[in-house]
């Protein structure tokens, strides 16, 4: 059965970011991710894993300027020294989370990037992938790299599967890995079950995300059959995790029923 945790960042808001944790535990999640815990101590949110049973599964590498709008760096020439001390970073935080996947957002290149500035935006990325999962794989670490539609973040560098798994193989290390986000590959390029198929036997997927199409909210409204999707997933053999990254509708808790219903559907736990 699909193993699902906790995004932390869009669910349950109804409740300061450190408990958050116990939160996600009571609803009988075993895992979380987030965005960032550069804002906290890596011993506090240790404590709170601990505490309450959870394994942290993913975090970003700082991303650049978030509040003024940047959406990573690592595809930005000119950038690397932060870049560099950015995966630092995070490899540190992984290091004292057990966490053993981050992701390397890419970053927004102008609308009218021509075809050479957007080959040199690739090349950058290619170079920053290769260093991070050389410099990650002493550590134990993933690094995954994630297609987001151009709806939600316009101008992000990368936003399919076929670009993203293209980069995978090029680079050619073992712990580069895509995040598939079933959310945007359905915006984008849709044929979600046909796309789990052909790139989940292949290796190259680290982790999944889900969410409601097109609100962004519980992943049981909208456009996706979620209970069709995991059993997929579930009869692929995937191992990893699924993250629930959605904006709940009302209260988190009270929008889990399409958790609970799928526990019903196939048995057994978060």
């Amino acid at each position: 059965m699909p193993r699902f945790a906790a995004n932390l960042t869009m669910m349950y808001k109804e409740h300061d970011f450190l408990d958050r944790f116990a939160a996600a535990s009571a609803d009988g999640f075993q895992a979380v991710e987030y965005l960032f815990p550069y804002a906290y101590e890596a011993a506090e949110l240790r404590r709170r894993l601990d505490d309450h049973g959870l394994e942290q599964v993913l975090f970003n590498a700082p991303a650049g300027a978030w509040e003024a709008g940047e959406r990573g760096v690592a595809a930005l020439p000119g950038r690397e020294a932060e870049v560099r001390s950015g995966v630092d970073r995070a490899l540190e935080y992984a290091a004292a989370l057990d966490c053993p996947r981050v992701h390397l957002m890419a970053g927004l290149v102008r609308p009218d990037a021509t075809p050479a500035e957007r080959a040199k935006h690739r090349d950058t990325y290619l170079t920053h992938l290769g260093w991070a999962a050389e410099r990650a794989a002493a550590a134990d670490v993933n690094i995954l790299i994630e297609p987001i539609n151009g709806r939600d973040m316009p101008g992000y560098f990368l936003s399919t599967q076929a670009e993203a798994h293209a980069m995978v193989r090029e680079v050619g290390a073992s712990n580069l890995k895509v995040q598939l986000d079933l959310y945007h590959c359905q915006i984008v390029e849709g044929d979600l079950t046909a796309t789990l198929r052909r790139d989940l036997p292949t290796g190259r997927v680290g982790h999944l995300q889900i969410a409601g199409v097109p609100d962004r909210g519980e992943p049981d409204r909208g456009e996706l059959d979620v209970h069709h999707l995991f059993d997929v997933v579930d009869e692929l053999g995937f191992d990893g995790w699924t993250g629930c990254e959605y904006n709940p509708r009302a209260g988190t808790s009270e929008g889990l029923r399409w958790l609970s219903d799928y526990r019903s559907h196939r048995g057994g736990g978060a």
